[in-house]
């Protein structure tokens, strides 16, 4: 019981850690961290693992992670791109980004869409925080400028400038990372059908080399068990290409 008990302290703190460093834009001091885990007594080799899931989360301890080392080729061309369209945008000091939040918190259209122009550069920092984890800078800055656009008809509730800056920050951060997770879960999806697809290959496969012709969908599944609907699916999703079954081409 006790070992269970760490182990969900472990979770809550790691997760507790995650969170803090998403406000503190990707970085958390030694000093949060040393706190944060001290009801946990780690051993320092444990502490090793604690700063590799932080490293692979792309937060650093003390200084921001360099995003550079997490970008593909692709990704340093569209952002260079970009980045020269946004430099067409009007500077904005901090001074003009408080006012034209406190207008756009009044419902001020036009405020509105300015304040939206000079929170795309940091759309972009956002998104470099997030490379390397299996999707596209681009498609992570265009999640991000959507949910921008939506937040920013969001700010009425809020009371202070900073509030509403900071609610922006996490519609964005939330929206990558739901992208993310998204890209994460159809990929696991699509594993699950290559493996399907695979077992039945082999199965019509042994099947086949057994009778010494191709089997049909019938046989296949009166052998294995499997249901014929999932062997058709495997045919169509395969295009076709599972050569030891009636009806598909020879490999």
């Amino acid at each position: 019981m006790a070992e269970q008990n760490q182990e969900i302290l472990f979770a809550k703190t790691l997760e507790y850690i995650r969170q803090l460093a998403k406000d503190q834009n990707g970085v958390i001091s030694k000093e949060q961290l040393d706190i944060a885990f001290a009801p946990l007594h780690f051993e320092p080799k444990q502490m090793e693992l604690v700063y590799d899931y932080l490293k692979k989360q792309r937060i650093g301890v003390e200084e921001a992670v360099n995003p550079e080392e997490y970008m593909t080729p692709e990704d340093v061309n569209y952002l260079d791109s970009y980045l020269k369209e946004l430099e067409m945008l009007p500077a904005v000091s901090e001074g003009e980004l408080e006012a034209l939040t406190l207008s756009a918190m009044a419902r001020d259209g036009q405020a509105m869409h300015r304040l939206i122009e000079a929170f795309l550069p940091r759309v972009v920092d956002i998104a470099k925080l997030y490379a390397g984890q299996g999707a596209f800078l681009e498609d992570l800055i265009g999640e991000g400028n959507v949910a921008l656009s939506v937040g920013v008809t969001m700010l009425g509730a809020m009371e202070h400038a900073a509030e509403a800056q900071g609610m922006l920050v996490r519609k964005i951060m939330d929206a990558m990372e739901d992208y993310i997770a998204s890209l994460q879960t159809q990929q696991e999806e699509n594993q699950k059908v290559a493996d399907q697809i695979n077992v039945i290959m082999d199965q019509a496969r042994e099947l086949s080399e057994s009778l010494m012709r191709k089997v049909t969908v019938e046989e296949l599944s009166q052998e294995t068990g499997t249901p014929e609907e999932d062997i058709r699916d495997a045919m169509r999703i395969s295009g076709y290409k599972i050569g030891y079954l009636e009806g598909c081409e020879d490999q």
